[in-house]
């Protein structure tokens, strides 16, 4: 079973994008829970993130979170990115081999253009990030925004698709 951890701030919206999708994950015995780590919203987001049954917390560490979390491996995304088709299979299968950290691959329906992929640096989290629980143990700090326990990690490409949070903004 995995943890999915996402961070947020006034993204009531796009969370409920996401929550909404992880629930057939939730529903297959693949996600045991769900931790929102807030940075100060204003919105609804801690009602979404109620309702959806998630952990929801306004001041953390993330050294005492990873510790904390009931999965035996952590989902880290953005806020509005949605996995597609076939990825509960695809995420229980990599899990049950013991699987080295994965990331999803890009959606073919929702690319930047030609000159935006060539010129921006993709952000650690932007096709989601699967690692061990113990990898992130090792690696996290206090004070350490989720992202950076992806940043630098090798990973394997799953096959599934990941459509990123920012084609939910637009």
């Amino acid at each position: 079973m995995l943890t999915v951890l996402m961070e947020c701030r006034d993204q009531e919206t796009e969370l409920a994008q996401t929550l909404s999708v992880l629930v057939a994950g939730a529903v297959e015995g693949l996600i045991s829970d769900v931790v929102i780590l807030d940075h100060g919203s204003r919105d609804a987001s801690a009602r979404v993130a109620d309702a959806a049954g998630c952990r929801f917390h306004t001041e953390w560490d993330i050294r005492d979170i990873v510790r904390s979390v009931r999965g035996d491996w952590l989902l880290l995304m953005e806020p509005g990115a949605r996995p597609q088709m076939g990825w509960i299979d695809e995420l229980g299968e990599h899990v049950a081999m013991g699987g080295q950290a994965a990331k999803f691959s890009p959606s073919r329906n929702h690319l930047p253009s030609f000159f935006k992929r060539l010129s921006r640096r993709v952000p650690p989290l932007e096709y989601g990030f699967l690692m061990p629980k113990t990898q992130a143990v090792a690696c996290a700090r206090s004070g350490m925004p989720l992202a950076e326990l992806a940043r630098k990690q090798k990973a394997f490409m799953l096959i599934s698709e990941m459509v990123p949070a920012w084609a939910a903004r637009k």
